[in-house]
């Protein structure tokens, strides 16, 4: 069963964490997503057919090596996937979220408003920048969805 958790902080951020994860199962793969903003707009990313979760939408991200400060893990995945050099800046919210096909994350979304260099697509389908008004929560990644509508609705970004 899943269920929802508000109220966590993260410094002056309100941020919510849902889970349907047993503190005795297996560590959550710990993963960071960006949330870039220019103005109304977000970049978000579409998986291509061969990868799992195909042709799904997504913020930038990957998973954080061990060791590796989380921060540090979002840098290194942006240059990685878009060929920038990007500036983390604060965490805007955490999710954990089990998928029917047993992968469990945590999910640490961090806000992105400055980077240097031009986007290049390396690894997706297709990468663009979205209104905030025109996201579809429902054609991204299932852990994306309520981070999604809330920067829809203007109260994450």
């Amino acid at each position: 069963m899943q269920k929802k958790i508000r109220g966590a902080t993260l410094g002056d951020e309100r941020t919510d964490v849902r889970t349907d994860v047993r503190a005795d199962e297996p560590r959550l793969k710990q993963v960071v997503a960006a949330v870039m903003v220019r103005g109304s707009r977000v970049l978000i990313c579409q998986r291509t057919e061969q990868q799992a979760f195909a042709l799904q939408w997504e913020f930038p991200g990957g998973k954080v090596e061990v060791g590796e400060e989380k921060p540090a893990a979002l840098v290194r995945e942006l240059h990685e996937e878009l060929g920038i050099s990007a500036t983390a800046g604060r965490e805007i919210a955490t999710v954990r979220h089990r998928y029917a096909e047993g992968l469990g994350v945590e999910l640490h979304f961090f806000l992105v408003r400055e980077f240097e260099g031009e986007i290049e697509n390396r690894i997706f389908r297709e990468v663009r920048w979205a209104e905030r008004k025109e996201l579809d929560a429902e054609s991204f990644l299932e852990a994306d969805r309520d981070v999604v509508r809330r920067i829809r609705s203007g109260e994450l970004g």
